[in-house]
């Protein structure tokens, strides 16, 4: 399983922009935790039998440290905990995750079931979840197996993973009890200037300046005169893309959906959009290449969103716009980076290829922009 960032807006640059978790969790660390779970009440109601015998380090997480969490009888389950530095309000993010998957917990969406989550710092030092251990792997890079093998595989799973996105907008979030997750009035109104509010901050470096892609503010000025009058309301990821989905292994299906820190209330489109900004097809502007291979076989972008739009009942001829949406929302994130990277605070090789990839989506959105 994969990482996600801390809360909805407020600290989505953490995960978009690419900000790796380079904390090494040391074994002496680890053996204390092992103490700790073994002297913690709540093993008992985890499944499995026994101690925790053993956590193992996982790849994948952004800025939070996952482990394989092994029982004596051979269980294992995925423990999840913010980095050894513990960062302010680390807790809302976990508290944020657990309501989601708490609700989703009876409904038809693909993902990990949360076997615990534990809010303060007592246990751990730090709050931490427990969730189901998914039988299924993060489609980057080159696939496994009969995906690789078989382009109906990958035909399929295209539309599985869209269909995740309409079993989550299907989902009512008062009747699961989560009509307080997020603020869904003015919801598409106050993202392009939420985002060109992170744009314009980073100008403040001048070295950032040089660099910075001369359609920020003419995408944003179509964005605010463009926006859709009222919009569909339910659940949205926030983050939905190849990172935070996981595949079966044995057949062309969506596993699940994690890393749920994003979720929030508001138009569900928008996750749709989010999935496909990773989309490459004939036609898009050069310079970016699929996130996973082989690419071909995999269905278009429209035949995608009328997919949606069959599936949910949703009137997508207007989906346009939320496309552009998700690209200056992505590129402003990944533009974080950048400027961190500029300042000393990531890595610059990498803050430079997220730069490049940002400078992909204003091109797209751009393209989307022009397209009548």
């Amino acid at each position: 399983m994969s990482d996600a960032p801390k809360t909805d807006d407020q600290q989505a640059g953490d995960q978009q922009a690419g900000d790796q978790q380079t904390e090494d969790p040391k074994t002496g660390d680890r053996k204390a935790d092992l103490d700790r779970l073994n002297a913690w009440p709540g093993l008992s109601d985890l499944p499995g039998d026994g101690p925790v015998t053993a956590l193992d380090p996982l790849t994948g997480g952004a800025q939070n440290l996952l482990f394989t969490l092994r029982r004596a009888d051979g269980v294992e389950l995925v423990l999840r905990r913010p980095g050894r530095h513990l960062r302010s309000g680390a807790s809302d993010a976990f508290r944020r995750e657990s309501r989601v998957l708490a609700a989703l917990a009876d409904t038809d969406v693909p993902h990990p079931r949360l076997r615990a989550s534990v809010l303060d710092e007592e246990v751990l030092g730090a709050p931490f979840s427990v969730l189901e251990k998914i039988d299924g792997f993060t489609p980057r890079g080159k696939l496994p197996g009969a995906y690789a093998e078989d382009a109906a595989w990958r035909r399929a799973v295209a539309f599985a993973l869209v269909d995740g996105a309409a079993k989550l907008a299907a989902v009512d979030p008062a009747r699961h009890g989560i009509a307080d997750l997020g603020r869904p009035e003015g919801w598409l109104e106050r993202q392009t200037p939420k985002y060109l509010k992170l744009l314009h901050g980073y100008r403040d470096d001048p070295a950032y300046r040089e660099g910075e892609s001369p359609e920020v503010d003419r995408i944003a000025d179509w964005l605010t005169a463009h926006t859709p009058k009222g919009g569909a309301t339910g659940i949205v990821h926030g983050d939905l893309q190849f990172a935070n989905v996981m595949f079966a292994h044995d057949a062309p299906k969506l596993a699940a959906i994690v890393d749920w820190e994003m979720a929030s209330l508001g138009d569900p489109l928008l996750d749709l959009a989010w999935i496909l900004t990773a989309w490459r097809e004939k036609g898009d502007p050069p310079g970016s290449e699929p996130q996973f291979q082989p690419w071909d076989g995999v269905p278009g972008r429209a035949e995608l969103v009328a997919h949606y739009g069959e599936s949910t009942g949703r009137d997508v001829s207007g989906f346009r716009w939320y496309q552009v949406l998700a690209c200056f929302r992505l590129a402003a994130l990944l533009e974080g980076s950048y400027a961190r990277a500029l300042a000393g605070r990531m890595n610059r090789r990498m803050g430079e290829g997220l730069h490049a990839y940002a400078g992909w989506l204003w091109a797209k959105a751009r393209q989307e922009m022009d397209r009548d």
